[in-house]
């Protein structure tokens, strides 16, 4: 028997495009939460939902385990967590049912919840942790337990009371965070991860996060659990868990999952040189912004610390745009780092955002050019999502009044009344993947030609999907003209 039985409601098998890519990484928020569960002493299981097949991958653990405790504990770090969809919400309701039936108190965790915590009550959750929530989980499991306090005196619960949530103070976010543990990364089936990735991709990858929240003011992105804050591990604390991985899982490759990385000045510095000491360099991806990007020595030194591409948040070609989502950059900026990071061998990546409020046509344009122009190794699109919380969801929450949540990551559908339909935008992904793959693979040619000893296989792949990316580009393209002239609608 287990004190606290623990899972989250992301299921891999339940995003169809999520499940295609199969990228698993572990709920890194769900193993802090147990981390510190384990440093007090007691007894916790994690029942991963990440390789599940369905919700009833719990109930072996239930049936074995008789927690009194079931903890729903999402992934704070795993940005799929903050959109709501559908599926994982329902994911949720559905354990939490099962787990009723055993006669488990259930806690929840997570940005939807948050959000929406009458209707987790109404599905049988007993509490709702909001904010930051390892030491808030801590202090509610040993009211429960231990009865060491009231649940009403503990900050950041969300509990019914007479029918309707009632919520305690605020949670004060962790201003130090060296001083969580790593997470319980042994609670987990490292073997199926491992051969996933291997059979998948060739290589095996673990994820890992620096820093907690994001200080800029982006007003489309949520911000539920830190607020306007950031804090930062220090790059020694970083750099032992990097050695830590290295030793016990040997990972070929790390994902650094932070909304952006290395914000504080000389932070990559000191990191690259405590990763250097330590003998524990691992290449790794991480996210951060264009402007971040052209600082000082900043990519010099990620290049040294062993950064092998770095995801930036685009979003947009144009500057209106960029101006109207408060992002606070230039496009001029990332068409430098952009440059700059392949002067130094650094892969970009680029998220797109499309139909963001009084985008045009010509906007569009600018987006698909500046695409083009800086040839990023990879691009993620999606359409602006309206999330609880955010300036930009107050600005349209009037016009949802149908569909509010996407089902899982590929729907695509626009949620409030977009400038063009929603076929539209799913026609313009499409469209910009091709256009993309096309102009990878002339480049891809061009360097093949100019220097025969860098052909590799990814390359002649490359080259290759130029025949098939031609006719569909040209099929889209005519349907997306198509649809440029229908009544905007929302779904």
């Amino acid at each position: 028997m287990c004190d606290i039985l623990m899972t989250h409601s992301y299921f891999l098998k339940l995003d169809p495009k999520e499940h295609e890519a199969m990228m698993p990484y572990a709920p890194l928020g769900t193993l802090y939460g147990a981390a510190v569960l384990q440093q007090e002493g007691y007894r916790v299981k994690v029942a991963d939902s990440m390789l599940a097949r369905s919700e009833d991958h719990i109930i072996p653990y239930l049936a074995k385990e008789r927690s009194p405790l079931l903890v729903i504990y999402d992934d704070d770090f795993n940005y799929l967590t903050k959109m709501c969809l559908q599926r994982m919400r329902q994911a949720a309701f559905t354990m939490t049912k099962i787990a009723k039936h055993y006669g488990c108190t259930v806690i929840i965790h997570g940005s939807d919840p948050i959000d929406h915590a009458q209707s987790y009550f109404d599905n049988g959750a007993d509490y709702v942790i909001k904010g930051e929530a390892e030491i808030t989980l801590l202090e509610l499991v040993n009211a429960l337990l231990k009865n060491e306090t009231t649940v009403e005196s503990i900050p950041g619960i969300i509990y019914p009371s007479d029918g309707k949530p009632k919520y305690t103070t605020p949670r004060p976010v962790v201003k130090k965070p060296d001083l969580l543990p790593f997470p319980a990364r042994e609670l987990i089936d490292w073997n199926s991860y491992r051969s996933k990735w291997i059979s998948r991709h060739g290589y095996f990858s673990l994820n890992l996060v620096t820093t907690r929240g994001c200080p800029f003011h982006c007003n489309w992105c949520a911000k539920p659990l830190y607020g306007q804050v950031y804090h930062s591990r220090s790059p020694q604390n970083v750099a032992a868990e990097f050695a830590h991985l290295k030793q016990e899982y040997a990972p070929d490759h790390i994902w650094i999952c932070d909304d952006i990385f290395g914000l504080k000045p000389g932070w990559i510095a000191s990191f690259a040189d405590e990763i250097a000491r330590r003998d524990a360099h691992i290449p790794f991806k991480c996210l951060s912004r264009a402007d971040l990007l052209l600082r000082g020595d900043t990519i010099p030194a990620l290049k040294r610390a062993g950064c092998e591409s770095i995801w930036l948040g685009a979003e947009s070609g144009s500057q209106k745009i960029l101006d109207a989502m408060e992002k606070g950059m230039h496009v001029e900026q990332i068409y430098e780092a952009t440059r700059k990071l392949k002067e130094v061998g650094i892969r970009s990546g680029f998220f797109i955002q499309y139909g963001y409020p009084g985008e045009t046509r010509e906007d569009i344009s600018k987006t698909l050019r500046m695409i083009t122009d800086c040839k990023p190794d990879q691009i993620g699109i999606s359409v602006s999502y309206p999330l609880p919380g955010t300036k930009f969801y107050d600005s349209v929450k009037d016009q949802l009044t149908g569909k509010t949540n996407w089902e899982d990551s590929q729907d695509l559908a626009m949620l409030y009344h977009g400038t063009y339909v929603p076929d539209f935008y799913r026609k313009l992904h499409k469209v910009t993947h091709s256009r993309h793959r096309i102009t990878m693979g002339f480049s891809d040619a061009k360097s093949i030609l100019a220097k025969p000893s860098r052909l590799s296989r990814k390359k002649l792949r490359s080259v290759a999907t130029i025949g098939y990316h031609i006719p569909r580009l040209l099929l889209n393209s005519v349907s997306l003209k198509y649809y440029q002239k229908q009544q905007p609608a929302h779904e």
